[in-house]
């Protein structure tokens, strides 16, 4: 493996700055979660619990306090991807985990139909988020690549194994749902129908070989209990709200507005740019689409926490790249989400500003919303066929 990383490293980037940018914000903050010990790597002992107690047979999503802090909220399929790792000391394990999210994501960018130098952009922009992540031990950056993957499949043709990443994603942490979308790209329709079938009966099962089929159905249950539970304790948390209907409620002074009336809205502007048919061809369209569900699948999640960020600032990244000519308006939004996004719950800014102010109006969220709109418009009236695809 370490082998093939250098390679692909060589090869690939000729050990660009960007690339030791990347890897070494990740193996800072890999080395740094490892070695704190159990509170530094309580996630990852969450993660290994979902493995551990699908072959024991216990509910994976019940608290166990002897072994870790919070409970889990992945699905059964989980405990396939975190297995290699499991056998492994924690410490180190926890380690290898941390860079394996770091790598997948890096090697994701990397097959995205635009150039190296745009590649490099896309890195720096999201780096300080993976970053976020890693410390806190998650699971989003390989998440994020799996959505990737799934439009770089479709891109190349490669329908089969798309929808493979697509179902990961939804049996994992639903977000990969999105992934879905990309029918929309394809040239295989039928395939790509046939081919999610079989991948989400295969994948449903698979968890069953290590455990029984009783235990996997009857977690898919739990699994959907524990996030109704989650979603209700999440609407009232200033960590775990941090969307973009919280900053919008809390601007407007529209506190009583159920969030459904948001959410559909929101559904619509998804909607819309469906229906230019004669878009779907190109690529700077396809790409711009990409980054529309990359930011929506987090501002408007209940979940969405700091470390989820990442598949923000990915979206922003790739809507960056994609923009003609960057005025000073696309330069002032990109830094405005640098600067609120990225480093907003960081050290740099002040606890009382974070506390009062950041948290409880959803900062985070703020500069994501304001470039999904930005993309909602040039989606619906940009004619991408008057500007050349960005990988030609």
């Amino acid at each position: 493996m370490t082998f093939l990383f250098k390679q692909f490293i060589v090869s690939k980037y000729k050990i660009s700055f960007a690339s030791i940018f990347w890897f070494t914000l990740a193996f800072v903050a890999a080395s740094v979660q490892s070695l704190k010990g159990i509170a530094g790597y309580n996630n990852y002992l969450i993660f290994k619990g979902v493995f551990v107690h699908t072959i024991s047979k216990l509910n994976l999503f019940s608290t166990y306090p002897l072994e870790y802090v919070d409970s889990n909220h992945y699905g059964s399929f989980f405990s396939l991807i975190i297995a290699p790792f499991t056998i492994l000391n924690d410490s180190f394990g926890c380690f290898l985990w941390c860079l394996a999210n770091a790598f997948i994501l890096f090697y994701a960018i990397s097959k995205l139909p635009i150039s190296a130098k745009q590649q490099h952009i896309i890195l720096f922009i999201s780096a300080l988020e993976m970053m976020t992540s890693i410390h806190n031990v998650q699971f989003n950056p390989m998440l994020t690549s799996t959505i990737l993957l799934s439009y770089i499949l479709v891109k190349n043709r490669k329908d089969f194994w798309a929808t493979l990443f697509i179902v990961i994603g939804i049996l994992t942490k639903i977000y990969g749902i999105v992934g879905l979308a990309f029918f929309l790209f394809s040239n295989n329709k039928i395939t790509f129908i046939w081919s999610f079938i079989f991948w989400i009966i295969l994948c449903f099962c698979l968890p069953m070989a290590i455990s029984s089929p009783h235990f996997v159905v009857q977690s898919y249950f739990d699994w959907y209990q524990s996030l109704t539970e989650k979603n209700q304790l999440n609407a009232d948390s200033v960590m775990q709200g941090m969307t973009a209907i919280r900053f919008l409620k809390r601007t407007l002074h529209l506190p009583n507005i159920a969030d459904i009336y948001f959410l559909l809205t929101a559904a619509i502007i998804y909607l819309l740019p469906i229906i230019r048919f004669k878009q779907y061809y190109h690529t700077n369209f396809q790409l711009s689409y990409l980054a529309f569900l990359l930011i929506g699948v987090v501002i408007f999640s209940s979940s969405a926490e700091s470390a989820t960020f990442v598949i923000a600032m990915l979206g922003i990244g790739i809507w960056y790249i994609l923009q003609d000519n960057r005025k000073w308006w696309v330069v002032s939004l990109l830094i405005l989400a640098l600067l609120f996004t990225s480093l907003s719950t960081t050290d740099l800014f002040p606890k009382n500003l974070k506390a009062n102010f950041i948290r409880p109006y959803a900062i985070k969220a703020m500069p994501c919303f304001f470039i999904w709109i930005v993309i909602s418009i040039q989606l619906l009236c940009k004619n991408f066929a008057s500007t050349k695809n960005i990988n030609e």
